[in-house]
């Protein structure tokens, strides 16, 4: 487990997996054609998605391992490294792997958007499990991208290709959309703990050790990624993370401004800004009146 394959071309890690280079930018690999072979860590310079058909080893990123089932889809954006551990066991891949490297969607309406399917951020055990249905739908369109790479190449290969991934990725909105739902009492607790931390935060002495929360800080105390704990944010609340984060320090702040011995300034300073300033400014983007006018006319 502790070898590190490094796969920069989609040709490195067809030649891997005993796959035809169909093309050099992109491919659908049938890991079934793969060689028996022992768990190992692997860097990928392309984005990579892995369709999961059989129990087949565990999953490892980072320090972390992960047990996921059949008809799971894991996402790699470029310069991720993830694995395989099957304890020193001897194991058959299984399943696919769609890969792409970024050079083929640059200057296409995937490129532009690719940052939008923040999926590619997740951590594995933030990983997409789909229904029957929902595999079915993941296996045509590999199809369709299959289809267009052993067709002859012409001036539409691209274009079709592109828009084939795109639509795949678009799939996948929508299943992690459901994925939300159906996991809606996860959520509620996520939500509820989230609360709980900026509360606790808030009556220690953080925020004058390490400044305003963060979405990084918050996501990691809940041991979330950043673009996992965002997007549940965002469908649970309607507010982006940021957004909550910046209610809690007005609500904060709301309840200090009475206290008369302390100036906005130092305030501002025992919530975790750097500059009084900016919380000023914050504050009456979200209040409609200054800190000063708010103790004022509230006050009375």
């Amino acid at each position: 487990m502790d070898t590190l394959r490094r796969f920069e071309t989609i040709n490195e890690y067809n030649d891997f997996n005993n796959n035809e280079t169909l093309h050099p930018l992109v491919s659908v690999v049938d890991l079934s054609k793969a060689d028996p072979r022992q768990g190992s860590r692997m860097y990928f310079g392309f984005y990579t998605v892995f369709l999961k058909d059989v129990k087949c080893g565990d999953l490892v990123y980072g320090r972390h391992t992960y047990d996921y089932q059949e008809g799971t889809l894991v996402f790699l954006a470029p310069g991720q490294v993830a694995g395989i551990n099957s304890n020193g066991e001897t194991y058959q891949p299984k399943g696919y792997a769609l890969v792409f490297h970024p050079d083929l969607i640059h200057g296409t309406s995937l490129g532009r958007h690719i940052q939008d399917y923040t999926f590619f951020g997740y951590q594995f055990y933030e990983a997409l499990h789909l229904s029957k249905r929902e595999r079915d739908i993941v296996l045509d369109c590999f199809s369709k991208i299959d289809y267009e790479l052993e067709h002859a190449i012409d001036k539409h290969s691209k274009r079709l290709i592109v828009s084939n991934i795109e639509l795949f990725l678009n799939y996948c909105v929508r299943f992690y959309d459901r994925q939300f739902i159906t996991r809606n009492h996860v959520h509620v607790s996520i939500i509820e703990r989230f609360e709980h931390l900026l509360n606790e935060f808030f009556q220690t002495d953080k925020p004058q050790i390490i400044g305003l929360p963060s979405v990084t800080y918050c996501a990691g105390e809940l041991n979330l990624s950043a673009n996992y704990f965002g997007d549940l944010i965002k469908k649970e609340t309607g507010k982006t993370a940021q957004e909550y984060i910046q209610a809690k320090v007005i609500d904060v702040a709301k309840e200090r401004i009475f206290d008369h011995n302390k100036s906005i300034s130092q305030i501002a300073y025992d919530l975790g800004f750097k500059y009084p300033q900016h919380f000023i400014r914050l504050f009456k983007q979200r209040v409609g009146q200054s800190p000063n006018e708010y103790r004022i006319v509230h006050n009375n």
